[in-house]
């Protein structure tokens, strides 16, 4: 927004006083992240800046880290892992969550804060602690250990990023679209996908790239539930940081980070589409 003309003088200072303090904020949050990537082209196995780097010699540089992940039999099976419960989980979540929040939506749906509370508890309740009680649980069960326990671990803390988000997208839905295609003898079934799920669409794909997220960074839960060979990226990552420094793990997280602001991309875009098909239906 704009500084207008006519501002006073105590109102100029705090308009840069404001866009300061936030680029502050900004820094602070960014720059710790942001560090990992000239780490990760260190030459020597150090986290730190070696003379040659700070002097921008090139012989301080090198990709080798990078070359020792795509190469690694260790961290190639981290990532099939990662991307295959991710997927999976996704799925579950998406589908799960997309159809409680269409229940919720529902004015006429009984206990509905309960109900809302009680599914997004995973993003309340500590994780370890639910990391603990999904142990005990699947170890009953015989899911502990495998990949079927863990995928349903991860879409059980994915399924509230989901029912939050196209709840979000479900309250500026226009019902007029539905009682004037009832109204002209369309079937329910029909109705749901041939104009409500169009404009739910953008919330669903957002919520599927949150769960798809949660399960893809989450390692507390994978280290109870899961075994060693369902080995995620984030587990190598911390098991490495504990028996093996290596500045691959620089690598590692700054592809993690480039994969992670390529989806919030997509969110936000998803997020003006969801805005502009909004003003269209209000229209």
């Amino acid at each position: 927004m704009a500084l207008p003309l006519h501002a006073e003088l105590s109102e100029r200072i705090w308009y840069y006083c404001f866009r300061i303090i936030c680029g502050m904020i900004f820094f602070f949050l960014i720059f710790p992240i942001l560090i990992m990537f000239p780490l990760s082209f260190n030459a020597q196995p150090y986290f730190t800046f070696t003379p040659e780097m700070l002097a921008f010699d090139p012989a301080g540089y090198s990709t080798q880290w990078y070359e020792q992940f795509f190469t690694s039999s260790t961290w190639q099976a981290a990532v099939r892992n990662s991307l295959f419960i991710a997927f999976f989980s996704t799925i579950i979540a998406t589908f799960l969550g997309t159809l409680a929040a269409l229940g919720l939506s529902r004015p006429e749906f009984p206990y509905k804060t309960t109900i809302m509370g009680i599914l997004i508890s995973p993003m309340v309740v500590p994780l370890i602690i639910s990391a603990a009680g999904m142990f005990f649980f699947y170890s009953r069960i015989g899911l502990q250990g495998s990949y079927i326990g863990v995928i349903l671990a991860h879409a059980a803390l994915a399924t509230p990023f989901v029912v939050i988000t196209v709840t979000a997208t479900l309250v500026g839905f226009d019902h007029s679209l539905t009682r004037a295609a009832a109204s002209l003898g369309s079937p329910p079934t029909r109705t749901f996908f041939y104009i409500t799920v169009p404009l739910i669409t953008p919330g669903v794909i957002s919520g599927a790239l949150f769960a798809f997220i949660t399960s893809f960074d989450e390692v507390v839960v994978v280290l109870f539930v899961g075994s060693v060979n369902q080995r995620t990226i984030p587990w190598a990552m911390f098991s490495g940081i504990r028996e093996q420094i290596s500045p691959t793990i620089l690598a590692v997280a700054s592809i993690l980070v480039t994969f992670s602001i390529i989806l919030l991309t997509v969110l936000e875009l998803l997020r003006r589409r969801n805005e502009r098909l909004r003003g269209m239906s209000a229209a």
